[in-house]
């Protein structure tokens, strides 16, 4: 099945140009109809009158045929029926069993339905015979007795061709094809032109929206005229310049968030630092305190470190939001990479590693390190042994896997992982992590032009990483 169009320039074109082909149709009927009726009426009266005239002027010794004297001869009928008779028609005189004839025609060939009207007046019909249309014209021949006019018992039928007036309705019929199909590829030309004309300011509209689309809120259309299309128009340019203001707003205040966020980062680095000194002192002295100062103690180093994580965290992602983050691209071991990110953060023994050795690729190596710490340290946090790290090159890239075995990420989380800030589960404690890893990794996974997925196991959980070749 052939698909309709949907355009709204293919439905106006079609919606026209169907009116255009019913009008014409409609019209050609019409005018077809009359034209026909026309020379149909024409014919008719033409046949009627010259039949009427003839017969009145037909010196025939109609005196024989009064009751009781003899009847016409075929000889005298033949005389009548020949005067009748005219350039391609054909004349057929009866009176009682006698029949005389002028032409290919017989009795045979007379409408009983004529025939009996005959009796009463001058009457026609129209018949095909033999595959040609004929007018039959038949009527009764009369004389005048005294101040009376009687019936001779006389009847003539005299056949009149109407192949020429069939071959003027062919033409005329071929002459309404021809206006039509005229009509019909005018009005072709004229919805092309109507439909480009109304749709050419529609076109502008939707580039324009497109471009809006792609980020170039100062995008604004002429206004011409005062019709509807002009309005819309005029509309359009009040939302875009009233998007370009809220954009240009909400702009200003991330701008001004992000300045915040970094700000309060670089702020909180200085005083960390003097923290984390003293917490390694305290550290030390730990183990000498007793046992209720001893807990505190951990507990305030367990913070300062998860308060660092996420002021390191929250530092990396100001990079990425103000766009200042850059890579630094050389070729690198990946199975040294791996092995040295690991064993810098104590996790060799926790983690398996499958790489083949002398695997190199253009990366850069410190946000490789960022993407395998945050994926390996979220599967030691939040999954259980083993953990599998996994290394191989594709046709056209670098292929990472990290899997884990724990319980997995709930389903409806799964797509939200990549947030900053979401934490699947509610069990999960203030301790396990700032919510930022797995987005600072996938950022650094975007910068290299690569993607990141995850998928569930069972058990566990799968990260996969591809990095393209450079």
């Amino acid at each position: 099945m052939i698909p309709l169009p949907t355009g709204l320039r293919a439905r106006l074109v079609i919606t026209f140009t169907l009116v255009a082909v019913a009008a014409s149709l409609l019209v050609a009927t019409i005018g077809f109809e009359l034209a026909k009726t026309a020379l149909v009426t024409r014919a008719e009266t033409t046949a009627l009158d010259q039949v009427t005239r003839e017969l009145g002027s037909i010196t025939f010794p109609i005196g024989r045929l009064r009751p009781g004297e003899a009847a016409p001869t075929a000889k005298e009928l033949g005389r009548l029926a020949h005067a009748l008779n005219g350039p391609g028609r054909s004349v057929l005189i009866e009176y009682g069993a006698l029949i005389a004839s002028e032409g290919p025609m017989s009795m045979s060939d007379v409408p009983n339905e004529l025939h009996g009207r005959a009796k009463q007046s001058v009457v026609t019909q129209r018949k095909i015979i033999r595959g040609e249309l004929w007018l039959i014209v038949g009527a009764e021949v009369y004389r005048e007795a005294g101040s009376r006019v009687e019936a001779t018992g006389l009847r003539a039928f005299v056949f009149f061709p109407l192949k020429d007036d069939e071959r003027q309705l062919a033409r005329l019929r071929i002459t309404f094809t021809q206006a039509g199909v005229v009509i019909v590829l005018i009005a072709l030309v004229v919805a092309l032109l109507s439909a480009r004309q109304v749709l050419l300011p529609v076109r502008r509209l939707s580039a324009a929206a497109q471009a809006l689309g792609q980020g170039r809120l100062d995008t604004r259309l002429p206004v011409h005229g005062q019709d509807e299309l002009a309005e819309l128009t005029s509309r359009f340019n009040d939302a875009a310049a009233a998007l370009e203001l809220s954009v240009a707003e909400l702009r200003s205040l991330e701008a001004m968030s992000r300045r915040f966020v970094a700000d309060v980062s670089h702020e909180l680095r200085t005083p960390l630092t003097s923290m984390t000194a003293v917490a390694d002192m305290l550290s030390e002295e730990a183990g000498r305190l007793p046992e209720a100062p001893a807990e505190a103690v951990r507990l305030v180093l367990r913070e300062i470190e998860r308060l660092r994580e996420l002021v390191e965290h929250l530092i990396e992602v100001s990079r990425f939001d103000a766009g200042t983050a850059t890579l630094n691209l050389e070729p690198v071991n990946v199975a040294e990479a791996i092995d040295d990110c690991l064993a810098v953060r104590g996790w060799s023994d926790q983690v398996a590693v499958k790489a083949p050795q002398g695997l190199a690729v253009n990366l850069d190596p410190a946000r490789f390190d960022v993407i395998v710490a945050n994926l390996v340290g979220n599967a030691l946090k939040h999954g259980r042994p083993p953990v599998l790290v996994t290394a191989r090159t594709t046709q056209n890239g670098l292929e990472v896997k990290v899997r884990d075995h724990g319980q997995g990420i709930p389903r409806e989380a799964l797509p939200h992982v990549f947030d900053r800030f979401f934490k699947a589960g509610a069990g999960r404690s203030r301790s396990q992590g700032s919510g930022l890893g797995l987005a600072i990794a996938r950022a650094n996974v975007h910068l290299h032009d690569g993607t990141i997925s995850v998928r569930a196991q069972n058990p566990g959980t799968l990260f996969t990483v591809w990095l393209p070749h450079v």
